[in-house]
């Protein structure tokens, strides 16, 4: 994995303190779609951040996919949110590298390899 691309459904500058390189959906151009998203993702070795389900269910299909962080946590105030993903995200980074799909909830985050 050489970095993470952010759904267009989370703020542009998302609370992710990593060492890798961070690239926002609207990068790709206005309004990509989750085909555009998943593909790039795949080409570049990027693991999609998302809020949306799409990504988490389009891991089953046969092609290799790019690794998914699913954020499983409704609506949040930006403040909030990005304090909640601050403390999350040390854990979230080193499950991503060893697993296809991370599912982040406000309790607790399950992996599947």
């Amino acid at each position: 994995m050489k970095g993470y691309l952010l759904d267009e459904n989370l703020p542009r500058v998302a609370a992710l303190r990593t060492g890798f390189p961070v690239v926002h959906a609207l990068d790709l151009g206005e309004r990509p779609t989750d085909s555009e998203i998943w593909s790039h993702a795949r080409l570049n070795d990027l693991a999609i951040v998302s809020k949306d389900a799409d990504f988490s269910q389009r891991i089953a299909l046969g092609e290799p996919p790019p690794r998914v962080v699913h954020l499983r946590v409704g609506n949040m105030r930006r403040r909030e949110f990005a304090t909640w993903l601050e403390h999350v995200w040390p854990r979230v980074e080193a499950m991503v590298t060893t697993h296809k799909l991370v599912n982040v909830h406000r309790n607790g985050i399950e992996a599947i390899r």
